[in-house]
C-alpha cells in the first residue's frame, strides 16, 4: 500500500516539521518546548515522511543510523554535565559564557541538543524496525 496523498504531504511536511522542531528546541530553554519535545516533533517529520517510503528510504535520508543518532545524543547529554563536575560543582550543573557582544551560551543547550538526538534516535529506531520494504 501506497497512499499518494501521504507521498506528497510528506515532501512538504518534512522540512516544515524540522524547522519547527528547532524552533522547539532553541526556545525550550526559557519556555515551554526544548530537546524532547523538539525530537519528538523532528521524528513525526520523519515518520510521515518515511511511512509510505519504507525503511531503506528512511535510512538513506537520514545518513546515519538512528541508534548512531540516538547514541550521539546521550553523549552529548552527559558531556553537557562534565564541565560543572570539572569545577568542582555537582553533575549536570550548568555553566554559562557571556561575550562581549551580549550572546550568551550555555550547556543547558548542549544538554537540550543531547536530549534532541536521543528522542530523535530512539524513536526512529523502533520506526525503522516497523517500516518493511
Amino acid at each position: 500500500m501506497n497512499p499518494l496523498i501521504l507521498r506528497v504531504c510528506g515532501r512538504l511536511v518534512l522540512p516544515v516539521a524540522l524547522a519547527f522542531s528547532l524552533f522547539l528546541l532553541w526556545r525550550g530553554h526559557n519556555e515551554p518546548g526544548g530537546g524532547f519535545v523538539g525530537g519528538l516533533m523532528a521524528a513525526a517529520g520523519f515518520a510521515i515522511h518515511a511511512l509510505p517510503r519504507g525503511r531503506e528510504r528512511l535510512l538513506a535520508t537520514l545518513r546515519l543510523s538512528p541508534g548512531g543518532i540516538a547514541a550521539v545524543g546521550l553523549l552529548l547529554a552527559v558531556a553537557s554535565g562534565l564541565p560543572g563536575l570539572l569545577l568542582g560543582q555537582p553533575f549536570l550543573t550548568h555553566q554559562w559564557a557571556l561575550w562581549d557582544s551580549g550572546f550568551v551560551i550555555g550547556t543547558a543547550l548542549l544538554f537540550d541538543i543531547g536530549v534532541y538526538l536521543a528522542v530523535l534516535g530512539s524513536v526512529l529506531v523502533f520506526l525503522s524496525h516497523y517500516l518493511d520494504d
